[in-house]
């Protein structure tokens, strides 16, 4: 098993920022590792909608099938599934002032079977990548427009 976690703030409302991140087909945006994401079911984001995503980590490509399992004003909850793998992102928001959000990130993977020999390899990593994803996630947070 893998974890990492930041709490951090960033220059934009609450509502911006959890109106933004509830909708997970935006991982290709603030996520370092998200390559491709998309919505795989219909209607609008609620829980239980699912999203493809195809991640890039140390030199590995995976697919893993998320849904939003958590939906409400200050947490969001997304659990990733395939065959070697579950991931959960869960992101908890504190509103700062008018202007400013906390925002606290984890991230949670756990291997299956065989993969999980890749326990060492990512662990090592996965601090590092969880730092990319603060930044990545900050300048995109921050670039969008207060609601």
């Amino acid at each position: 098993m893998v974890e990492a976690q930041r709490t951090f703030v960033v220059g934009r409302p609450l509502k911006t920022v959890v109106a933004y991140l509830r909708d997970f087909a935006n991982a290709t945006e603030w996520d370092p590792g998200s390559k491709q994401c998309e919505q795989i079911s219909d209607g609008p984001v609620a829980v239980g909608t699912e999203w493809r995503n195809v991640s890039s980590f140390f030199g590995m490509e995976t697919e893993l099938t998320y849904r939003l399992t958590r939906d409400e004003p200050n947490h969001l909850v997304f659990e990733g599934r395939n065959k070697t793998a579950s991931s959960v992102d869960d992101l908890s928001f504190v509103a700062v002032d008018d202007n400013s959000t906390e925002l606290t990130y984890q991230a949670h993977i756990e291997f299956n079977g065989v993969a999980k020999l890749a326990d060492p390899v990512v662990g090592l990593g996965f601090p590092g990548l969880a730092d990319k994803t603060v930044e990545q996630m900050t300048r995109t947070l921050e670039s969008l427009e207060a609601l």
